[in-house]
């Protein structure tokens, strides 16, 4: 298949590009490269993908359609995969104007140009915010329909949009919530990486709330294998992707003195009210329609994290990490 893949440059979209290029994909990526973290990480994640042979970068913002527009009538596209996204729910608090430009208005740029030029499958990255309120585990038919940030409403417009696209165009949609992804290479503004460098760098990790709230921790391999078989499926399914096994904030930290062999400094603030108390997914859809099971522990991710850190330490010690 010949894939577009936006945000191939963020955390996921590198990992996914990875495993479709092993499968022997050609990947066509794009990525705007934005300042939100910072940009060395992304450009190192990009260089490593160059050794594939049938992979081409385009610098390109989903948000621009004119751009996109050239790109479709350069390419013959057999699917595309949506990961380009602003990311963050407290950041999403102080600039709510970016979130839905680049998540909702960006989604649907792809999703009529898919509609014009045949693509016939379209995968959309997705998150597990919008189960604010719900009971866990978290099931795909609970009702999502009143979002506590501006990211989850992005991402719920986004959803929608796809789901439209799909009743009236016949194209073939997975909605894959994901549950806070984390490995080699991650995102700075999530805890995995920020606990792991803040402690290498003896920098007081900030904790929101007790350390009591719980995540479904899910290794960036696993999510990758999922986001790709997630490429078979047909007509219109939201599917969770998550490790089903929350673990609490406290845990995180003990594990990442552990593997760093240091003590953390923790600094808890007030709990955030846009937060969740705690994350877990029910994946028996994503076993049943995807034959995907989460095979990695958070022990065994974290250490793979850890040994990406040491390995990598004399650059990635000098990054902007807030």
């Amino acid at each position: 298949m010949k894939v577009l893949l936006t945000g191939v440059a963020g955390f996921i979209g590198w990992a996914v590009a990875r495993r479709l290029l092993e499968q022997g994909h050609e990947v066509v990526g794009v990525d705007n490269l934005n300042d939100y973290y910072d940009p060395r990480l992304k450009l190192w994640r990009l260089e490593t993908l160059k050794r594939y042979g049938r992979f081409t970068f385009f610098k390109l913002d989903v948000e621009n359609y004119e751009a996109l527009r050239v790109l479709f009538e350069t390419h013959a596209f057999d699917a595309i995969v949506n990961e380009a996204a602003r990311a963050g729910v407290r950041a999403s608090l102080e600039n709510p104007f970016v979130y839905l430009r680049t998540n909702a208005e960006g989604t649907l740029n792809l999703l009529e140009l898919a509609r014009e030029f045949g693509v016939k499958k379209f995968i959309l990255a997705s998150t597990s915010s919008l189960y604010a309120g719900q009971p866990v585990p978290f099931k795909e038919d609970l009702p999502v329909n009143e979002p506590i940030s501006p990211y989850a409403a992005s991402k719920k417009s986004a959803e929608v949009l796809t789901y439209t696209y799909h009743y009236l165009y016949g194209i073939d949609a997975a909605v894959l919530r994901y549950f806070t992804v984390y490995g080699p290479a991650g995102r700075p503004d999530m805890a995995v990486f920020n606990f792991f460098w803040r402690t290498l760098k003896g920098l007081p990790i900030r904790v929101y709330g007790d350390g009591s709230q719980k995540r479904d921790f899910t290794f960036v391999e696993d999510v990758a294998e999922a986001t790709v078989k997630a490429l078979d499926l047909t007509g219109y399914e939201i599917v969770n992707v998550g490790n089903d096994r929350p673990r609490s904030v406290r845990e995180l930290i003990s594990l990442v003195e552990e593997f760093t062999g240091k003590k953390a400094s923790v600094e808890y603030l007030p709990f955030h009210k846009a937060d969740l108390k705690e994350t877990w997914a029910d994946v028996s859809k994503a076993r049943r329609l995807l034959g995907w099971e989460p095979k990695t522990s958070l022990e065994e991710g974290l250490k793979k994290t850890a040994e990406w850190f040491k390995e990598h330490w004399g650059w990635v010690k000098e990054l902007r990490v807030d």
